[in-house]
C-alpha cells in the first residue's frame, strides 16, 4: 500500500470554471504537495523551458482515454505480442528516458525526476515498461490515486513500444470498477487522439474525478 505523506503546507485552490489552463504557481514538488494537487484536477509543468517555477495546470478542454474506447489497430495488436510488459520495475529508467532532452517532454527536468521518483518510492507513481530480450524499449509513467491513474509521459525506443505499455496499463485498468476508473493524459494531442483519447469539459472531468477517487486502487498498483 502507498505511504501517506501527510498534508502539504500549501492551499492549493481547485479550478474554477472561468480559470484559463494555468490555474497558480509557486510551491513545490514535495510528495504531499504533488497529492494533494493530483486531487485537486491540478499538475505540475514549468510555463516555459527556462523557468524554474512550479506552474499549476488544469486543461479547460481535458484530454482522458476512456477504458472502452483504446484504439487498437490490428499492427498494435500484433506489437503487443512481440513485447514482454513489466510494471514498476524500472521506474527510474523509465523517467530517464522520458526526460530525455533530445524529446519534446523537456520540462521533465532533474527536480522533476527527483520528484516523482521519490512518489514512486512511496507506492503514489509507477511505470508500465515495455522490454524486448530484457532490455527496456518504452514504456510510460503516472500517479495512481483510487481510481484516478494521471499519465505524465511515455517514450519509445521501438516501433509500439509505448503503445503496448499503454494497452497493458488500460489491461490493469480494466477491472469490476473500470466503468468508473478515470485515466487522465491532460491534453489531447493529435497522436493521443489517434489512440482514443477525447476531451471532456473541466466541469465533468471534476465530477468523473471526485467519483474515481473513492475507488479502490488497481490491484497492479495496490
Amino acid at each position: 500500500m502507498p505511504i501517506d505523506p501527510g498534508p502539504t503546507p500549501w492551499q492549493l485552490p481547485r479550478p474554477r470554471p472561468r480559470d484559463h489552463d494555468l490555474i497558480a504557481s509557486g510551491g513545490d514538488l514535495e510528495p504531499s504537495t504533488l497529492l494533494a494537487a493530483y486531487r485537486r484536477a491540478l499538475f505540475p509543468m514549468p510555463a516555459d523551458l527556462t523557468s524554474r517555477e512550479v506552474c499549476w495546470w488544469s486543461p479547460v478542454r481535458r484530454g482522458i482515454l476512456p477504458l472502452d474506447g483504446l484504439r487498437v489497430s490490428r499492427s498494435l495488436r500484433a506489437s503487443t505480442r512481440r513485447y514482454e510488459v513489466r510494471v514498476d520495475t524500472a521506474f527510474p529508467a523509465v523517467i530517464e528516458a522520458c526526460a530525455d532532452p533530445g524529446r519534446d517532454a523537456r520540462w521533465i527536468n532533474d527536480g522533476v525526476v527527483r520528484a516523482y521518483t521519490r512518489l514512486h518510492q512511496l507506492g503514489w507513481a509507477h511505470s508500465v515498461e515495455t522490454w524486448r530480450d530484457d532490455e527496456l524499449v518504452g514504456g510510460l509513467y503516472g500517479v495512481a490515486i483510487g481510481g484516478l491513474f494521471a499519465g505524465e509521459s511515455m517514450f519509445s525506443r521501438a516501433t509500439d513500444a509505448s503503445k503496448v505499455a499503454l494497452v497493458s496499463l488500460v489491461g490493469l485498468l480494466a477491472d469490476d470498477h473500470a466503468d468508473r476508473r478515470l485515466l487522465d493524459t491532460q491534453w489531447q494531442t493529435p497522436h493521443l487522439a489517434s489512440l482514443g483519447v477525447v476531451e471532456i469539459p473541466r466541469a465533468e472531468y471534476l465530477d468523473r474525478l471526485d467519483a474515481a477517487l473513492e475507488l479502490p486502487l488497481p490491484r497492479a498498483f495496490g
